[in-house]
């Protein structure tokens, strides 16, 4: 049961398929337990009237709307029988808290919303009369209105606007929200001008139907992009290649000709208008912004361009396994879906804390709200912990899915017999075996985000008031746990292909399968990073395809300060639809590799160790290693014997290598410290200066040793040489008078 310390046996046994156990049934009892906490502080919320409040309303008083009350101890005015008053209603809506974030004035429970706009207080009297809903304090009679000196703090602010209560919260909203757009304001604080803000969301309202057609465009674009993966993999990376250069070269030209082309337009002007000088630098930021993009992407393509070949019929064979797997292609739809569920359950019952705990008198306004207090306090951590855990989890289940799918596909020789619904079978023996297992790896995760996600919290509060020291500290930090995270993500993704090839604890397949990896580094580097490279070409082809779309669709609008938001909105959405999509096809491919890996080390293909891979995988295989044949040949190396049928492949590093990957390191980091400092605040040499500092930080502690470990460790299991076996002389016998030498070979 142990992690590190396991007293399993050091040889693993592969049996692939072959024996089911129950894994890790601690960390599933464990993960029940926490689900059952979750579930409880859902209960406590409904127990103690949180929801009902929530659902109902309540009033300054304590009170909820709709049902009697009981009195609260030193709050007036509390105790009412509200049955007939089912509506809250605000004397003043449009009084907000900015801090806060939320209204804070008297709130009464209220038998009907005024339909209408009162405009004196004989009007207030008259609906209390005809309508039997009173809008001032309980303590204050209908008939007396017009003449109570308390009319103007417990009666609502005149005018009262006509308002209709909501469908589900009972609440009188009034029917202009135009006073609301203040908390809108509060709420967006990235920009600080308010003209700017309503000048961005105006272009947002004015281009919702632009905005829907292009979100259906990328979910289009997607689904045939995961056509073609299928269907013409052999073509792909090439078109793919083509595709993204292109559309980087012509939506930057495209930019650069609209920047010249209004320059030209205003150059006869006398006076330059603001909004003209607005248009001019806003088209300007896009055409450098995207100069810079273009001139990343061609880097990356100009270092990738030896490798990309390499990965053809990998996805060849990937595309097999979505021919024989359809139903993956729906698994990101259901983990949306299941995602989505969650996530809207965890808002309604963060929902119900907020109106859940002891009445509180608020010594500023004297109105009463409910509070948790003491040990109650924490149900809000542990209900943000379980935000983070069972997301996780359920990501977590996704990958475990697809890894027991395709894991089914590879282990089983004669495809035709594939179960009926691969997909299915995978889910019943996660949900019958390895729960324990899921739950452990995204606990692990968990541990890593959540110091993460406190340091950005308290990075964002510091903003502008730490030194630069401090900052790039913090950056640091945050970074070096973003790229262990990534880490960890990778390593339980092949944790989770490990259990569900030999259904072993989660420690002991992340050990297993670390090994592995390690044993292949360059192969990882050189087929699945490179693949993972062109499902990233895959995803940007479709968001600057929409984006392209959508700078033709939004060229009507002269003011083109107004396209950043439409088109933010856009791209971010793309880039979330491709992502899902091409994310499962990515986890195919590192499962097929980890398949792969295992295959050729511990099979040899002759009887009894026969292979299990498909032929297109052997053939790409026999391909590589009769190109490294012909590369090694070419760097004359005479002295060592290279083997023709060797069972197994063992990475080597040559000098080649090493020079790229060393001018690899140095255009990165240049590229890397250009693109930090133009994207700053300021572009001075001190900022310069800053930048490069942070910079060689960052890429001297985290991303050079990182690279120089997995080669190295590589190196470490250097391969012994296969020698051509030699006709072996006949055996002499030794002359008596020189007894025979032993030679350690």
């Amino acid at each position: 049961m142990g992690c590190c310390g396991s007293t399993e046996r050091t040889k693993r046994e592969w049996k692939p398929l072959e024996d089911r156990s129950c894994t890790d049934l601690p960390w599933f009892l464990l993960f029940t337990v926490f689900c059952v906490g979750m579930g409880s502080i859902c209960g406590f919320t409904i127990a103690t009237g949180g929801a009902g409040r929530l659902v109902f309303g309540y009033d300054s008083y304590g009170n909820t709307c709709g049902q009697r009350n009981e009195q609260i101890e030193g709050v007036r005015l509390s105790g009412l029988d509200q049955t007939d008053k089912k509506y809250v209603f605000f004397l003043d809506p449009c009084n907000i808290d900015i801090v806060q974030r939320k209204i804070k004035s008297m709130a009464l429970c209220v038998s009907l919303c005024p339909d209408e706009e009162l405009k004196t207080y004989q009007d207030l009297k008259r609906f209390a009369m005809h309508n039997g809903s009173e809008l001032c304090s309980y303590e204050l009679a209908g008939h007396k209105y017009p003449g109570l000196p308390e009319r103007f703090d417990k009666c609502p602010k005149l005018p009262v606007p006509p308002s209709k209560s909501l469908p589900v919260f009972n609440r009188c909203t009034p029917v202009d929200i135009s006073c609301y757009a203040k908390f809108a304001e509060a709420v967006v604080t990235l920009v600080s001008d308010n003209s700017v803000l309503h000048r961005l969301i105006g272009g947002v309202m004015a281009s919702k139907e632009i905005i829907v057609g292009l979100c259906l465009l990328a979910l289009v674009l997607s689904m045939i992009l995961m056509v073609i993966i299928r269907y013409i993999s052999a073509v792909l990376v090439w078109i793919l290649t083509a595709m993204v250069v292109l559309g980087s070269l012509a939506g930057t030209s495209i930019l650069w000709w609209l920047y010249i082309d209004h320059r030209l337009t205003t150059k006869d002007a006398k006076e330059e208008a603001e909004m003209t000088r607005d248009n001019a630098q806003a088209l300007l930021v896009y055409a450098i912004a995207a100069t810079v993009f273009t001139v990343i992407i061609l880097l990356l393509m100009l270092f990738m361009r030896k490798r990309v070949a390499l990965t053809i019929a990998l996805f060849h064979v990937a595309g097999k396994v979505f021919i024989h797997l359809p139903l993956l292609t729906l698994q990101p739809f259901c983990t949306f879906l299941a995602l989505l569920l969650f996530w809207m359950y965890w808002g309604l019952v963060l929902l119900f804390l907020g109106t859940t705990g002891n009445p509180v008198q608020n010594e500023e306004t004297g109105l009463t709200e409910f509070r948790l207090t003491g040990p109650l306090q924490y149900m809000t951590w542990y209900h943000a912990v379980g935000l983070i855990w069972i997301s996780e989890f359920i990501l977590a289940c996704q990958q475990m899915t697809v890894a027991g799918a395709v894991v089914t596909y590879y282990y089983t020789r004669d495809k035709t017999r594939l179960p009926v619904t691969p997909i299915l079978s995978s889910v019943l023996r996660l949900m019958r075996y390895h729960l324990g297992t899921v739950a452990k790896g995204s606990f692990i995760i968990t541990l890593v985000k959540i110091p993460r996600l406190m340091l950005m919290y308290v990075h964002n509060q510091l903003k502008g008031k730490e030194n630069a020291c401090a900052r790039c500290m913090l950056k640091t930090c945050i970074c070096c746990l973003w790229c262990l995270e990534k880490c960890l993500n990778y390593l339980n993704q092949n944790a989770y292909a490990a259990t569900a090839i030999n259904s072993t604890s989660f420690c002991t397949s992340a050990r297993d399968a670390f090994v592995i990896l390690v044993e292949n580094a360059l192969r990882v580097a050189a087929i699945n990073a490179v693949g993972d490279f062109v499902l990233f070409l895959g995803k940007i082809l479709i968001v600057t395809s929409t984006a392209f779309a959508g700078v033709l669709l939004l060229n009507y609008q002269r003011d083109y300060a107004e396209w950043v938001l439409p088109l933010i909105i856009v791209c971010l959405f793309a880039f979330l639809v491709a992502h899902c999509f091409l994310s499962i096809f990515e986890i195919v491919v590192d499962v097929l590799f980890l398949c792969f890996a295992i295959d050729t080390k511990y099979n040899d293909g002759t009887p009894g160790k026969e292979f299990y891979m498909d032929k297109a995988l052997m053939e790409f295989v026999e391909n590589s290693r009769k190109l490294e044949r012909v590369v090694e040949r070419g760097r004359s190396r005479p002295t060592e014997a290279v083997s023709v049928e060797g069972p197994e492949m063992k990475p080597m590093v040559s000098g080649g290598e090493w020079e790229e990957l060393q001018e690899f390191h140095v255009y990165y980091f240049l590229v890397g410290v250009l693109v930090d400092w133009a994207l700053g605040e300021q572009c001075t040499m001190v900022s310069l200066i800053l930048c490069l500092t942070e910079d060689v930080v960052l890429f001297f502690c985290i991303y050079l040793p990182t690279s120089t470990l997995v080669l190295f460790a590589t190196l470490l299991q250097k391969p012994s040489p296969v020698v051509v076996p030699q006709p072996q002389p006949k055996a002499q016998t030794p002359s008596p008078s020189k007894p025979p030498s032993s030679h350690a070979s």
